[in-house]
């Protein structure tokens, strides 16, 4: 009497691996998948994935390096700005400006820590960069005495009002989608 399991003629089975015919009831190993293909691939993958590492944080070094320059610079810029009595507002709108270029820079930087940590890329930090740069340009635009500045233009008032507008929705439906993932 036949089994109640019909056979259809294939003894393969799916492996541990996930290769698709790589373990044969009969063990033919010439349906196992070459092995030394298989370790070439993964010791390839860590390499990539190390010279990556050891570039993102050359990159992260070099980026607190230029902030803490740029903080300093422009902090000393001021100090001797003052002490020569020009313009306060005008030197506190550089340092203003300088800051908010030091704060952009620390952001960046803490996106690739990010980076590294999860081995992916992560939305978030990237749009408080460009929410920040924004901000920072309209505060540019909009202070009084700024030096060599051309009066702005209603429509790049309003682009750059709606690309607030647009960073801030973002920031809310990545919020909601990384709640929704956890």
């Amino acid at each position: 009497m036949p089994d109640s399991h019909e056979h259809d003629g294939d003894d393969r089975q799916a492996s541990p691996t996930g290769w698709p015919g790589s373990v044969s009831e009969s063990g033919d190993p010439a349906d196992e998948p070459p092995q030394h293909d298989i370790r070439t691939v993964g010791r390839s993958i860590w390499a990539l994935e190390h010279a990556q590492d050891v570039v993102t944080v050359c990159v992260g070094i070099v980026l607190i390096v230029l902030a803490a320059a740029l903080l300093v610079s422009g902090i000393y810029d001021f100090a001797i700005a003052v002490s020569q009595k020009r313009p306060i507002l005008d030197e506190a709108t550089f340092l203003l400006d300088r800051v908010l270029l030091v704060l952009i820079l620390v952001e960046i930087v803490h996106t690739v820590a990010l980076s590294l940590r999860a081995h992916r890329l992560i939305a978030q930090p990237f749009i408080v960069v460009g929410l920040v740069a924004v901000i920072r340009r309209i505060l540019f635009v909009l202070t009084p005495g700024t030096t060599g500045q051309a009066p702005v233009g209603t429509a790049e008032l309003a682009l750059l009002l709606g690309m607030v507008v647009v960073f801030i929705a973002g920031l809310i439906a990545v919020g909601r989608f990384e709640k929704r993932e956890e």
